[in-house]
């Protein structure tokens, strides 16, 4: 760690910490999207109890598209996070 804090130094990095607001702000964002990913697996578990559960090529295309939609919530929840750390949210 020390190493790592030393090499940001080296390139002008400088670590600030979150203020009490920050910290609020990125527990929601967390909270909120957490509660969007839990959605998505729900329904991806209803969907797979559903009539669709005779065909496994329409299984993997509901398994992909649940996959793709939990990674982007979880990409649009980094960045802005990442938003809310720099300051500019």
């Amino acid at each position: 760690m020390e190493r790592l804090r030393k090499k940001d130094a080296e390139e002008g990095i400088t670590a600030r910490p979150m203020t009490d607001e920050q910290k609020r702000a990125v527990a929601e964002v967390r909270s909120l999207y957490d509660s969007k990913i839990a959605e998505q697996h729900v329904l991806q578990e209803s969907a797979m109890k559903g009539p669709l559960t005779a065909d496994s090529a329409q299984i993997d295309e509901v398994v992909r598209q649940f996959r793709r939609e939990r990674e982007r919530l979880a990409s649009e929840r980094d960045v802005k996070v990442e938003k809310i750390r720099r300051g500019e949210l």
